[in-house]
């Protein structure tokens, strides 16, 4: 019954807005999911019918052979292996590194804390480049490990600035003064208040390097050389230019349609396999997440 009087006592012009609002939302959302919803009925739909513009709401001639043999090649439970620990491992490092020189760097009374920050804010905006950074992994033996894939990455600028300023809007001088005069040091402050006090900005740094980590695969391609090392994106994309490969070798026409078919609809499993993960995770941190980045980019 309120809802109705509510939209009652709204003026003309608020209520032209409301339904304006709505429909432009709905239209943006729908460009946005619509192309995932695509790959998901076109991985499992005849290659023919795609190609005749059939598929486009429903799947066609539902075939789940492109799965089959995705999930035929070891290769992939093994990327599946190596890229849950590099994302685990990956995040965890960057968690812990993020929170605390973004907690230091909020802090007045820390010394030079404006130069640290121009310094992390220098390297968004220059980096020595490929090789440089290349022959600095390398020199350091890092290379064809799995820490080639999370130290060169360790803290990303950006969240560096969003936890901070989340710290300096959220943690008060006052609350640190009080647990000064109980005998409370800074460390022990760090992990008893500072911390159970983040829980927003936190999930939002685990998601933005999880999602980051899970992704990667440039950094596989430079540094590693060990396939058995290779995460789940980089066999990924092997996998879809071997078949690739495959379907232009193949002399015979009917063959190579067989093939082509079979390549096109590897391409579209591809993309489920490597974001279904994402996809399951999201729902559980989504509830941070809006508050936590709201929070860190106000400027405090």
């Amino acid at each position: 019954m309120n809802k109705p009087r509510r939209w009652a006592r709204k003026s003309k012009e608020d209520r032209i807005f409301d339904v304006l609002n709505i429909t432009v939302l709905t239209i943006i959302a729908i460009l946005v999911l619509y192309p995932l919803y695509f790959v998901v009925i076109a991985s499992i739909s005849n290659p023919d019918r795609i190609y005749s513009g059939d598929v486009w709401l429903l799947p066609k001639e539902i075939t789940f052979e492109g799965y089959k043999r995705i999930f035929q090649d070891e290769m992939i439970w093994l990327g599946y292996k190596n890229t849950v620990i590099y994302t685990v491992l990956g995040t965890a490092v960057n968690v812990v590194l993020t929170l605390m020189a973004a907690y230091a760097l909020s802090r007045k009374d820390l010394a030079g804390r404006n130069i640290f920050m121009l310094l992390f804010i220098f390297t968004m905006f220059f980096s020595g480049g490929l090789i440089p950074t290349y022959l600095v992994v390398k020199n350091l033996g890092l290379v064809n490990t799995i820490w080639a894939m999370i130290l060169p990455k360790a803290i990303a600028v950006w969240n560096l600035i969003v936890a901070r300023t989340f710290f300096q809007s959220n943690i008060p001088d006052e609350l640190l003064e009080a647990a000064k005069i109980d005998g409370c040091s800074n460390t022990k402050f760090f992990l008893k208040v500072v911390l159970p006090l983040s829980k927003p900005i936190i999930a939002v740094l685990v998601l933005f390097y999880a999602v980051g980590h899970w992704n990667s695969y440039f950094d596989a391609l430079i540094y590693l050389n060990d396939e058995g090392l290779y995460p789940l994106q980089l066999i990924l994309r092997n996998i879809l230019i071997q078949n690739e490969a495959a379907a232009n070798m193949v002399g015979d026409v009917a063959s190579y349609a067989a093939q082509r078919r079979l390549a096109e609809l590897i391409k579209y499993g591809v993309i489920i396999v490597a974001a279904l993960p994402l996809l399951i995770v999201y729902p559980f941190v989504q509830k941070y997440f809006v508050k936590g980045a709201l929070i860190g980019g106000i400027k405090g």
